[in-house]
């Protein structure tokens, strides 16, 4: 011991002169406290003194040191910010998931992180409980305003009301309560026994007798009205209800079962005849066409919207085009005004599903409708009642009047099950069935001054008909033709323009080969899939077809190609009609359900 002693004392001599040459004449408080605490050890019993490490290195202060750990181990258990970009550490999982407090979080508006989420309300957890147990607090709830939580630990809603009913539930009673029925039940038996005591007030809802006997319900208070006699609106309307019933009664007779559905009209428009009794059909004075020539509308001017679901046809007005018609899905047939006001002037109820086709009749008084109820009505456009129907049990697909005017009676159907039927609507009865094609028919178009019609169908071919004459003289059938659901007629009737399944519009001849020009065709378009229609304007310098993505499409006659392209609705655009008169108008029609009107 006393060798080391001296020799850290010889040391401490060797160390003092160069503590002093480097200007420091007293010892650090850190060196001190090592010596004091050596002096204090150097008992003979204690272990031997320690030297003190010397270092060249400069201090350090480690306070921001323990502080930045002490702020990352706070940080590892603080929910992270979903909007910083970076984060410096690695998370936890529960710290990943765990719900965000705050006033703005991106992700979560409740506070519910994604990932925690199993509705759409936020995290719902499992409980298991009887069936009799929750009604019970269900309906607690809803009476006293209180119920016991799922866990069956504590209870949620109006704890004064639970302390005031001592926790009662709407199944448990109290005693008083229970006493209270049980003397309430046996009150009618006293009365009974002792008819005098009761008197004759107690059947009078309207006597306090009566009250206090029925105390419990509902009608309690409410006296006795004596009714009048009705009113002459009243008086019409039990009569109009009681037709109504007995009309029904007899349907359901007639159906084995199922009662048909009737048929009526709803007028919107102010008044069905002006003042100069004029009818609202009839068209304005002043609608004459302004020029010879069709322009391409570019703007979107009006919509209709009436139809709860698509709309699978529109027809303006012959000649005159005041008047648009359609055919919706919601088994509907509306008219609407275009000249003044642009609202609905009629719907026109008759159907049990949706339309299929519509058509006017020369002069417009009239109008045919086809329907997947397999009905084919004649409507009477201005008062909107059916003036006759017709069915062959099948689904009609298309309905044609003859265009002559010396035929108007004349109805050709082209049905779900081939056959092309023709009805004369004076008589009511079938007068010819043109038989010849493999698959539903799909269009019927009048050609060569009416004398002959084409039809196409689901089998891929086009057939011409002598009117009137049940043979094909000429039947169209090629390897690589498709079906065409919509032919229209070009104004000059010299050609055909049929919407081909294969994205693209064909043009046939109507004279007498019906052969098809190889040098006109029209494509660019979606349509495979729908029966999207096609058509021509007024002038014929234009194609006119929507496609299956809502755009409506217009080519050049002359030079084949796409003039312009219209976005107009969501979804299909099925149905295009050109304005009769006014050349740059156009109206499209879609199974979003509205109708559009371009200029």
């Amino acid at each position: 011991m006393d060798l080391l002693r001296g020799y850290t004392e010889g040391d401490d001599d060797n160390d003092g002169p160069e503590e002093l040459s480097r200007g420091g004449g007293e010892k650090p408080d850190s060196a001190a406290a090592m010596e004091a605490e050596a002096e204090g050890s150097s008992s003979p019993d204690s272990s031997p003194p320690r030297l003190p490490a010397k270092s060249s290195a400069p201090r350090v202060d480690d306070t921001t040191l323990a502080l930045a750990a002490a702020e990352s181990a706070r940080a590892i258990h603080r929910p992270l910010d979903p909007a910083q970009h970076a984060v410096a550490f690695n998370p936890t999982y529960d710290q990943l998931w765990a719900p965000i407090h705050g006033p703005a979080h991106p992700f979560a508006k409740d506070g519910v992180a994604q990932g925690m989420r199993n509705h759409k309300l936020g995290f719902v957890e499992d409980a298991a409980i009887q069936p009799f147990l929750f009604d019970e607090q269900y309906n607690t709830f809803h009476k006293y305003g209180y119920a016991t939580d799922p866990s069956g630990l504590s209870y949620v809603g109006d704890l004064e009301t639970l302390t005031k009913n001592e926790a009662v539930s709407v199944y448990n009673m109290p005693q008083q309560e229970q006493k209270r029925r049980r003397l309430q039940m046996k009150a009618p038996d006293a009365e009974e026994a002792d008819p005098s005591a009761a008197g004759p007030e107690v059947e009078n809802p309207a006597s306090d007798e009566w009250l206090l006997k029925n105390r419990k319900s509902p009608w309690s208070g409410k006296k006795e009205v004596d009714q009048g006699e009705l009113t002459e609106e009243q008086k019409k309307y039990a009569e109009e209800h009681a037709e109504k019933k007995a009309e029904k009664e007899r349907g359901e007779g007639r159906a084995g079962g199922k009662a048909e559905h009737s048929d009526k009209s709803t007028f919107h428009g102010k008044e069905e005849r002006d003042y100069q009794g004029r009818s609202w059909i009839e068209p304005p004075k002043d609608a004459k066409p302004k020029n010879d020539h069709c322009y391409i509308p570019k703007r979107w001017v009006h919509t209709w919207s009436g139809h709860t679901k698509g709309v699978a046809a529109i027809r303006f007005f012959p000649k005159h085009g005041h008047l648009l018609l359609s055919a919706g899905m919601d088994s509907k047939v509306k008219i609407w005004d275009v000249f003044n006001s642009g609202k609905c002037m009629r719907t026109y109820m008759g159907h049990s599903k949706a339309v299929r086709d519509i058509s006017f009749s020369n002069d417009g008084t009239k109008f045919l409708s086809a329907g997947y109820d397999k009905y084919i009505k004649y409507w009477d456009t201005e008062t909107g009642k059916v003036i006759s129907t017709f069915s062959t049990g099948k689904v009609p697909y298309v309905v044609k009047l003859n265009p002559d005017e010396d035929k108007q009676n004349i109805l050709l159907a082209g049905m779900s099950d081939k056959k092309i039927v023709q009805w004369d609507m004076n008589s009511g009865t079938i007068t010819q069935e043109y038989d010849q094609h493999l698959g539903a028919v799909n269009t019927i178009s009048f050609v060569d001054n009416n004398r002959r019609f084409v039809t196409s169908s689901d089998d891929k071919s086009l057939r011409v008909w002598e009117f009137g004459i049940p043979v094909v003289i000429k039947y169209i059938s090629e390897p690589h033709m498709h079906s065409m659901p919509s032919i229209s007629l070009h104004p000059n009737s010299n050609w055909l323009a049929a919407q081909s399944l294969d994205n693209q519009i064909l043009i046939y001849s109507t004279k007498e080969r019906f052969q098809l020009n190889k040098k006109k065709r029209f494509a660019g378009h979606i349509a495979a899939g729908y029966a999207c229609q096609v058509n021509f304007s007024p002038d014929g310098r234009f194609v006119i077809s929507g496609d299956g993505e809502g755009k409506c499409w217009f080519w050049d006659w002359k030079s084949c190609k796409v003039f312009r392209t219209l976005k107009c609705h969501e979804g299909v655009c099925i149905g295009c009609e050109w304005h009769p008169l006014e050349q740059s108008k156009v109206a499209t029609c879609g199974w979003d359900g509205m109708i559009k009107y371009w200029d």
